[in-house]
């Protein structure tokens, strides 16, 4: 499973779906760094985080000031793409035609890093990109594979 991976999983996990997925991810024994788009000086350590923090799996990183406070859709962009840029390989579920993942896996595409999408009908428009399609029952083999 995902969860499992050796793999170090970096994200925003700001959307309530991407908070879905962290709290399984936080449930397994994976290595988890979230990188809110805000600056950390009074974030609250939501009490699930605590464990794995203790545990060393879990990273706070953010690349912004404490005086931010709000993420907003540019910062929240920002962020993304210093993610990608640390990334060695990118996962997308989902991105919208034209959107700001769209937008974000060109930019992947053109640093030449490897893109990989859930392979569905709404996810046609990356293909055509060069992102490379992969079934969703494969996504954490995919990952386990990429950890070795």
């Amino acid at each position: 499973m995902l969860r499992e991976t050796d793999a170090a999983i970096i994200g925003g996990f700001q959307s309530p779906m991407e908070k879905e997925c962290l709290d399984l991810l936080l449930r397994g024994s994976a290595s988890v760094v979230v990188c809110p788009a805000r600056g950390l000086g009074l974030m609250r350590i939501p009490k699930n985080w605590q464990e794995p923090l203790a545990e060393g799996r879990l990273m706070i990183l953010s690349f912004f000031a404490d005086r931010i406070r709000r993420p907003t859709a540019a910062i929240a962009a920002q962020r993304n793409a210093y993610i990608a840029a640390f990334a060695d390989h990118i996962l997308v579920a989902h991105a919208e035609k034209g959107g700001k993942t769209e937008a974000l896996c060109k930019d992947a595409l053109a640093a030449g890093k490897p893109v990989f999408a859930i392979d569905s009908p709404d996810n046609a428009h990356l293909v055509e990109l060069g992102v490379v399609p992969i079934h969703a029952e494969n996504f954490a083999s995919l990952v386990m594979d990429i950890s070795e």
